[in-house]
């Protein structure tokens, strides 16, 4: 049974942001809600994101977080095992779930007239998740299948979650956000439960509802269902084991028989988007665009893939979106007949060469031009601005950070772009990689 809340004043304001009308309030029982008005069709998203992802686990229960996301499509009181799925479809809607190391989040997709419906049913399992011996038993034999087809059987994903644990010896970033496997094999009914009794509660979510909303009508509705649920006493600040300084490059070689295309991957460690401070993200994360954007005019595809021709594919990386520090990454691809220490020692002279030359003027124009459209066009996507706001509150951005990240792109010069590339592409803070195809190994330098 939903317990009752006595009623204190919700605070409530609204802002512009991204074109978008977006309002924001906060229910007394700690629930945080983000309203984002587009009235061009009449459908809702409703989000629900949990501050509780894979790297706020406990020791020895990795993919705990992604287990119960699974469960969490079983039953309570009033919603058999497996309906919620079912009524949302009945009503012309979608509906889905993700874990990340940072957040876990659920969704629906639905006509605007069916929020009140999607809401009531969200509410009901945040607080009253019915999990009996066949549904749990049930679904770890389906998180483990999925290991087995995401990451067991692809080479290509068992090179990225060793390189990743060898990049993180300390953080829980270092674990696969799906779990160790012999872990996942003794996952138990109690591990889930006890996950949810400590995560799942209106003081440690965010609400999310975008498209043909009012917001007046939206905060009603999460008064009358969201707002009896009772917080959970004691959650705080997340605290998480943290790295100890990285003051050596770590090597690591991987060979498979399954192995298609052997390739070289690198990651720095680098700094994440901090609330009130998003300088050096955002000038990471056009550099990581200048770098490897584009499979045409980025430099590292001008310079080998189409100057030289050692490369097939190249790519930088950097999501900076996270709540602890995280990566930028790059890989090359080599072409038919460069070995792997040829293909590296050419994207070592391509960042050297960056590094002492500085960023072209033109091209950095383009980059930010690029960057400034998919931005306007990413408003026509409420799914996607949902995302975007419930990604930032749930790895301690605020909505004011997400309003100001477009200026604060917008403000990055050529040189903050060449000062965080000197900050990060520090050898002695990388992991460098290389997939090999079993019988065609080379000797790692």
């Amino acid at each position: 049974m939903i317990r009752t809340l006595r009623w204190l004043a919700v605070a409530a304001f609204s802002t512009p942001a991204l074109g978008a009308d977006v309002t924001t309030f906060v229910l007394p029982n700690g629930l945080e809600a983000v309203v984002i008005e587009d009235h061009r069709a009449p459908v809702v998203v409703q989000m629900v994101w949990y501050r509780a992802g894979s790297a706020d686990e406990k020791p020895g229960v990795s993919g705990v977080a992604h287990f119960l996301e699974h469960l969490m499509f079983k039953g309570t009181d009033t919603v058999p095992s497996g309906a919620f799925s079912r009524t949302v479809e009945a009503n012309g809607g979608s509906d889905n779930a993700f874990t990340s190391y940072d957040f876990t989040a659920y969704f629906q997709r639905v006509a605007a007239d069916r929020l009140e419906l999607v809401m009531r049913m969200e509410a009901d399992r945040m607080r009253n998740l019915r999990l009996t011996k066949d549904d749990w038993q049930t679904e770890r034999e389906v998180v483990i299948e999925e290991r087995n087809q995401r990451t067991d059987s692809d080479p290509g994903a068992i090179f990225g979650e060793q390189r990743r644990a060898a990049q993180f010896l300390n953080h829980s970033y270092g674990k696969p956000v799906i779990g160790w496997r012999h872990e996942m094999e003794a996952l138990t009914r109690e591990d889930a439960l006890d996950w949810y009794r400590t995560n799942y509660a209106p003081n440690n979510a965010v609400l999310v509802v975008a498209g043909d909303v009012d917001p007046a009508e939206v905060q009603r509705l999460a008064e009358t269902y969201y707002g009896p649920l009772e917080p959970t006493p004691g959650i705080g600040p997340r605290t998480r084991p943290q790295e100890p300084p990285q003051l050596a490059e770590r090597r690591m070689s991987f060979t498979d028989p399954r192995v298609a295309q052997p390739f070289v991957s690198r990651s720095y460690l680098a700094p994440e988007r901090d609330p009130g401070d998003q300088k050096a993200a955002a000038a990471l994360t056009i550099l990581a665009e200048l770098l490897g954007g584009s499979s045409q005019t980025s430099l590292l595809a001008r310079k080998l893939q189409f100057e030289t021709k050692q490369a097939i594919y190249t790519n930088a990386s950097y999501d900076g979106t996270s709540y602890d520090d995280t990566l930028f990454g790059l890989a090359v691809v080599p072409a038919e007949g460069v070995g792997l220490a040829e293909a590296e020692a050419a994207l070592d002279q391509v960042i050297a060469d960056f590094l002492k030359n500085g960023v072209d003027a033109d091209q950095f124009a383009r980059v930010k031009t690029r960057m400034k459209a998919a931005m306007i066009y990413a408003e026509d996507d409420i799914d996607g601005l949902a995302r975007r706001y419930g990604e930032a509150l749930t790895t301690g951005l605020t909505v004011a950070d997400v309003d100001a990240w477009p200026d604060v792109l917008a403000a990055v010069t050529e040189d903050d772009v060449l000062a965080a590339a000197r900050q990060v592409f520090d050898r002695r803070r990388a992991v460098t990689g290389w997939l090999m195809r079993e019988g065609t190994e080379e000797v790692m330098q």
